[in-house]
């Protein structure tokens, strides 16, 4: 890697360095969501209301979050996990701009991640990969392979403690849904997203009794 590439790249992506947009060119806009995959079930979620929460306040959540790696074997139940998602992706509506508003901040609204979830411990959720349908708020099967958490904790620089969380969330990008907006400096925003949702996750595993590193 070379050294200083971190400094350039702040630099080249500064107002003045940027071409101009393609939504500026009126060019299409891209879809808000990838469409659900031809294979794999697609499995309705609960609503996320009647997940058993807390009632610890914001402050307290804010005060209590840590990183938290060692977890205990208790599985999550689906209504938590349904929690969880709609608190880090869930759409409270799409709009007729088009653009979702989402339980999380997004640089123009552009919101340009993908969730999918590794399951180890859901209850009356097999183990496996699946991704996050957020304006349906639904989960499809990606892949049910036996080694698949092996395989994502390898990626993950051998981390053990994925092995032992009852959920991982791996956020992929679409990238030209943030840069037909903002070109080469969506980089800067799709970065700054993650941390939103990120803070999110934090938060609202307080409310339901749980550890997060993110």
């Amino acid at each position: 890697m070379m050294k200083g590439q971190g400094h350039e790249f702040m630099e080249k992506t500064k107002y003045i360095f940027l071409d101009t947009t393609d939504q500026i060119q009126r060019l299409p806009q891209p879809p808000l969501a990838i469409p659900s995959y031809e294979k794999g079930r697609i499995i309705d979620l609960p609503n996320p209301e009647t997940a058993k929460t807390s009632n610890i306040s914001i402050s307290d959540a804010i005060n209590r979050r840590v990183s938290v790696r060692a977890y205990s074997k208790k599985s999550l139940s689906l209504a938590e996990l349904s929690y969880v998602l709609w608190c880090t992706q869930g759409v409270k509506e799409v709009t007729t701009r088009p653009a979702t508003q989402r339980t999380v901040p997004s640089a123009g609204a552009r919101h340009c991640f993908e969730a999918y979830i590794l399951v180890n411990n859901v209850e009356d959720l097999p183990p496996g990969l699946y991704r996050y349908l957020a304006i349906d708020h639904k989960l499809q099967e990606v892949n049910m392979d036996e080694d698949i958490a092996q395989k994502i904790t390898k990626a993950c620089l051998d981390q053990r403690f994925i092995l032992n969380s009852a959920i991982t969330m791996i956020l992929t990008a679409v990238r030209y849904r943030m840069m037909w907006r903002y070109t080469e400096r969506g980089y800067r925003y799709m970065h700054l997203d993650a941390g939103h949702v990120m803070q999110n996750l934090y938060l609202c595993a307080e409310a339901i009794d749980s550890g997060v590193c993110a």
